[in-house]
């Protein structure tokens, strides 16, 4: 079932990432973002291939891995795809549905638009970026 823009509104203002933006800006991201329900076990990024989209976990559970190593679980309100977009680099990592997943979807273009227009998501798009890719250094 396809989320109208203030059910997508509604969602992404239970996200994390997007805590604190205004209406205005929550609009802004709905209306740049797709809804999709995908199956248990659908890989969402694949490690090594070009990343064009970044996704927000609505519902469901998904896993982050490196080769054959577990990096993370993911559930509801976490964020993927961030880094390929702002490093254009290939995906550091496949994550892959660990049961029927709803999410929201951000082309690279829109995802950039979104991160040059709304300086608060940008700073923890990047925070979060340090967070992983200093944890991928340690793993």
């Amino acid at each position: 079932m396809a989320l109208g823009k203030n059910a997508k509104i509604e969602l992404l203002k239970r996200v994390p990432l997007f805590a604190g933006c205004s209406k205005a800006e929550l609009r802004e991201i709905a209306l740049s973002a797709d809804e999709l329900d995908l199956r248990d076990g659908y890989v969402l990024t694949r490690e090594g291939k070009p990343g064009r989209e970044f996704f927000v976990l609505i519902e469901g559970t998904a896993r982050v891995t490196k080769g054959a190593k577990k990096l993370a679980d993911l559930s509801g309100g976490d964020w993927f795809g961030e880094i390929a977009l702002l490093t254009h680099t290939p995906r550091t990592a496949t994550v892959t549905a660990t049961s029927p997943v709803r999410v929201l979807v951000v082309t690279d273009r829109a995802f950039r638009r979104v991160v040059e227009t709304m300086p608060r998501i940008a700073i923890k798009v990047l925070a979060s970026v340090g967070q992983r890719l200093d944890h991928d250094a340690r793993s």
